[in-house]
């Protein structure tokens, strides 16, 4: 039996492939809990600064969670659900940058596993949506929570009322992904970004994703204090000394994470 989730590193960029093709790509709990260890193992690891998570094959990135399952919880139906949503939050939480390489449907929990990320990019057959209230469910992996903070409240409301599906496009215009591009070219464009990215401070970049993500709850005043509190850690660190002096230097900077 082949590996339900696929783990590959290359140099400081980690990928992640959701390896049930037949099946869309659905997230079972085999590969919820194989995602939580995955999440955990490359946390600890310094040496990776960036993870790039897709689906196997041309179909699915995910195409929501394993419906049978949910059957079956029956009554412990939210204690399961409680579960998968804090695997989600490690990614939000994570000081590693994580990049949604979008393929196919990303719908119910695989919209939002592509939410929980970073930064998404979607191939041009990718479509979108929250389905579950055509189930008599709602989303619970944080897509009523993460939607609106990403495209705003009537366009949320708009994709999990109605329970539509969405084209790659209309989601860029919508605001849900960063870009769009051809389907042969979906891991490339994945794989260039990720390099970028993991070549910059990793000191500063898990700053800035401590303040972006939680300054974005705060008013103003607050995020702009908590944007000078950690400039001022990153402005004493030795990865900023290095930057500094590889630029006036006219060289690459190498960077140690601290």
């Amino acid at each position: 039996m082949s590996e339900e989730v696929i783990l590959r590193k290359e140099g400081a960029v980690a990928y992640i492939t959701i390896n049930r093709e037949k099946s869309l790509n659905a997230l079972n709990q085999n590969i919820i809990m194989r995602l939580d260890q995955i999440f955990d193992e490359l946390e600890r690891e310094d040496e990776i600064i960036v993870i790039v998570i897709t689906g196997a094959g041309k179909k699915a990135f995910a195409a929501g969670a394993d419906i049978l399952e949910i059957k079956d919880a029956g009554k412990n139906r939210s204690e399961m659900i409680r579960r998968n949503q804090e695997v989600f939050s490690k990614i939000r939480n994570s000081s590693k940058i994580f990049i949604a390489a979008i393929n196919g449907y990303a719908l119910g929990g695989g919209c939002e596993l592509a939410m929980a990320c970073d930064i998404r990019i979607a191939s041009e057959n990718a479509r979108f949506g929250l389905p579950e209230t055509r189930l008599g469910l709602m989303p619970g992996y944080g897509g009523t929570q993460i939607l609106p903070r990403l495209i705003g409240m009537g366009r949320s409301k708009y994709m999990i009322f109605s329970g539509e599906t969405i084209t790659a496009n209309q989601a860029y215009q919508f605001g849900l992904i960063e870009m769009v591009v051809k389907e042969e070219d979906l891991m490339n464009e994945a794989q260039k970004l990720a390099n970028r990215i993991s070549q910059n401070g990793p000191f500063a970049l898990k700053a800035c994703k401590r303040a972006i993500n939680q300054g974005i709850e705060l008013k103003i005043d607050d995020g702009l204090r908590l944007e000078l509190e950690e400039y001022d850690r990153v402005s004493k660190s030795e990865d900023a000394e290095e930057g500094i002096l590889a630029f006036l230097e006219k060289r690459k900077p190498f960077f140690k994470g601290k």
